[in-house]
């Protein structure tokens, strides 16, 4: 086959099917009566992935109910077909509706928070190539979510239309998920994370939601399940080393630490365009506070602060730390010198490369010091890190490792937004992580070498502690998992 036949062949494929979804939309509303539930479902799903207010760009939008739903503060919607565009712009003025093939989309220089393709890449000529279109409308901080059948339903979904339950399409590629991440690659993307969502799409009273809370979440039920999504991000420019160097705060709770102070002061890296080092003491009993005082004196010049914490807990006060930092890059180490100061750089590198955008600290990785953590912490790590990784739908291997690292810009959201999950976290880790997930923000493991602690004694209480973190857990799960 010449190139000349692959694209009159190509037109022949757009042109039937966009007379098919033209006679689709002048039944629209017969059929939206019969599928209403699945795609009252979808819009449950993607308002929970996506905030209200921000830039989204949906292709082949058909009307846009989907797009409507999620609130944004600029919508655009992309469909081929005129009668959906027509029925689009009757229907939602509000929205920004243009009539074009997605294989030969031109938005000029706008770009998106969050691009959506729900239920269209199985019905497509050449995903890649749309994929590749949407590339230019994309930021450093834009994510693609995508949502298409399983394979499996391919037959059940074949009689539901035939029988008029649901809506009819022409013939479908029915991507796998595999294929699906193998073409995000081609063109510039990476997948953050994947998931599966209902295995019952029929209304049904009291069962259906039941069911399509929890199912599709456990093994093995959700093999069975219809809809399978994918948040990717576009892939960072591979130039390692050439990022501009940005502004660096690193957090320092203190509480009972005077011992480790000089060390500190030492040892803590210059970073990037200029870090400061925000100290935050909390109720100690010895002179941690007048140690970092003296410190810092003996230091003119040298960009440092020294905060008293009024709250309890490490949360509380790497709170307070954030909202005292003036860096772009926000950095958290623990006082007592378990994980070493010279590792951060490493962190810093990470994060500004583009690696990934909450680079979480690993220590189950490398042998550690005797002493440096006892045995049931050990079990308690291992078993909150599967935890992690099943309920944030990314691999996170140490949730409590005191050093993490995000960009300020993304540390604003996640506050902006805390009050979906409660400030509820003593710690800060958990608060962090949830909330990076929540906002779809790539996840980064980084082993570093865990070392004993030469002064005082942990502030961790086991027992106390461990029970607050598994109802932390559950309740997590219901608004991270179960929603």
């Amino acid at each position: 086959m010449t190139s000349q036949d692959h694209t009159e062949e190509s037109r022949r494929y757009q042109a039937r099917r966009i007379a098919h979804w033209n006679s689709v939309a002048q039944r629209r509303d017969s059929i939206r009566s019969l599928g209403g539930y699945y795609h009252s479902k979808l819009g449950e799903v993607y308002r929970w992935l996506i905030p209200p207010g921000v830039r989204v760009l949906e292709v082949g939008c058909a009307e846009g109910e989907l797009l409507a739903t999620v609130r944004p503060s600029e919508g655009v919607g992309i469909d081929f077909s005129p009668e959906m565009v027509s029925r689009g712009r009757k229907r939602f003025p509000h929205l920004d509706f243009v009539l074009s093939d997605a294989h030969d989309l031109d938005l000029g220089e706008r770009t998106f928070d969050y691009i959506v393709l729900s239920d269209l890449i199985n019905d497509v000529w050449d995903v890649q190539r749309i994929f590749e279109r949407l590339k230019p409308h994309t930021h450093a901080g834009t994510r693609l979510v995508i949502n298409s059948f399983s394979h499996l339903w391919e037959f059940p979904l074949r009689g539901a239309r035939r029988l008029g339950l649901a809506t009819p399409v022409q013939e479908q590629n029915w991507l796998t998920v595999e294929d699906i991440n193998g073409l995000l690659s081609l063109a510039g993307f990476e997948t953050v994370k994947e998931w599966e969502e209902m295995v019952w799409p029929a209304r049904t009273p009291l069962l259906a939601d039941w069911l399509n809370r929890y199912l599709p979440k456990i093994w093995p039920a959700r093999a069975l399940a219809l809809s399978h999504f994918i948040v990717a991000r576009p892939r960072p420019p591979t130039e390692d080393g050439r990022a501009a160097p940005r502004a660096v705060s690193v957090i320092v709770a203190a509480r009972n630490e005077a011992g480790h102070m000089a060390d500190l002061f030492r040892r803590i890296p210059e970073m990037g365009s200029g870090t400061e080092v925000i100290f935050v003491e909390g109720g100690s009993e010895d002179d941690t506070y007048a140690t970092i005082e003296r410190e810092i004196q003996a230091r003119p010049g040298m960009r440092y602060k020294l905060l008293k914490q009024s709250g309890k807990g490490k949360g509380d006060a790497v709170r307070l730390g954030f909202a005292n930092a003036t860096g772009d890059v926000l950095m958290i180490l623990d006082a007592d010198i378990t994980v070493l100061p010279e590792d951060l750089p490493r962190f810093y590198a990470a994060l500004v490369e583009g690696r990934g955008e909450f680079i979480n600290g690993v220590r189950l990785v490398y042998p550690m010091e005797d002493e440096a953590m006892r045995f049931l912490n050990l079990l308690g790590n291992k078993f909150f890190s599967r935890a992690f990784s099943w309920l944030l739908g990314q691999p996170v291997k140490d949730t409590l490792c005191g050093t993490k690292v995000l960009w300020r810009h993304d540390y604003e959201v996640i506050v902006a937004n805390r009050s979906y999950f409660g400030e509820f976290d003593p710690f800060g880790d958990f608060d962090l992580l949830f909330g990076a997930a929540k906002q779809n923000r790539k996840i980064v493991d980084m082993p570093i070498r865990y070392h004993a602690r030469t002064y005082g004694e942990t502030n961790i209480r086991r027992w106390k502690h461990g029970w607050l973190l598994i109802r932390m857990v559950i309740f997590a799960a219901r608004k991270i998992k179960f929603f």
